[in-house]
């Protein structure tokens, strides 16, 4: 069994603040920790699960912040950006069995999450095919695209109802709840605790289920906060300027639909 897991840090139990989710400022060693923590109890879990492969994509930022050493032996950690449009969850492919979510959080405008964004703080929300959506749905359509199901997320309460509306049936492992510009977290300890016994369970279970069907269309809307993004982002090839400060694009391709927010995104 190989099971592929993404790592980004904002749904990390005890992240609050965006300095915590900053390489160069101080509150970040500790944040960065408790994502090594969490991510290797998910592993741990997988491993215990009967998978003799997992695979690690560190997935926040510059993609350098789990600490590798701290991770289990024969893991195989994926770090820095490829330029790839699968984005945080590059190398997935069919060869995988199941894939895990740590970290994930609350996407922009959800008001669940004082860190909540989806994917830059440049956009206010990005919709597909007319509903609001986070970086969540992009992975879990991203591992549906070569047939894998995502089996667990873990991260703040408002990325644990969307997976669950979303994939029905999905483990979720809240670890925190957003209120107004504070959050609300359990333990460090218990977080890894819930983690590594959720994705045991979750990667031994009936993955089959979990399985997510893609639509025949994809319809994005990207709005972003300000024009000058937007009309930048229109020139993508098959790209509108569907308002003031939204783009609209059109596909009937999910990985066409990841190239294009790349590039619209890269602004």
């Amino acid at each position: 069994m190989k099971v592929y897991v993404s790592a980004d840090i904002e749904g990390i139990t005890g992240v609050t603040t965006w300095d915590e989710t900053d390489l160069q400022k101080a509150g970040f060693e500790p944040a960065r920790r408790q994502m090594t923590a969490e991510v290797a109890a998910a592993c741990e879990g997988a491993l215990a699960a009967s998978a003799e492969e997992v695979w690690v994509k560190d997935a926040h930022d510059r993609a350098v912040n789990l600490i590798a050493s701290s991770l289990p032996k024969g893991v195989r950690l994926i770090r820095g950006w490829s330029g790839h449009p699968l984005s945080m969850m590059q190398e997935i492919d069919a060869s995988f069995d199941a894939a895990m979510l740590i970290g994930y959080h609350a996407r922009a405008g959800a008001g669940a999450s004082p860190l909540e964004h989806t994917f830059t703080g440049r956009c206010i929300e990005i919709r597909m095919n007319g509903r609001p959506v986070s970086e969540f749905a992009f992975a879990a359509y991203a591992a549906a695209t070569y047939d894998v199901p995502v089996v667990l997320v873990s991260g703040d309460e408002g990325i644990c109802a969307e997976a669950e509306e979303l994939v029905p049936g999905i483990t979720t492992v809240p670890v925190k709840r957003g209120v107004g510009a504070s959050t609300i977290s359990i333990h460090p300890e218990l977080a890894c605790e819930r983690i590594r016994e959720a994705a045991e369970t979750a990667v031994a279970g009936d993955r089959s289920a979990l399985r997510l069907d893609l639509p025949d269309q994809f319809s994005l809307e990207i709005a972003f906060r300000r024009h000058a993004d937007a009309y930048a982002g229109s020139f993508y090839p098959g790209a509108v300027l569907a308002g003031p400060t939204t783009v609209r694009y059109e596909t009937d391709g999910f990985f066409e639909a990841l190239r294009a927010l790349a590039f619209i995104l890269r602004g």
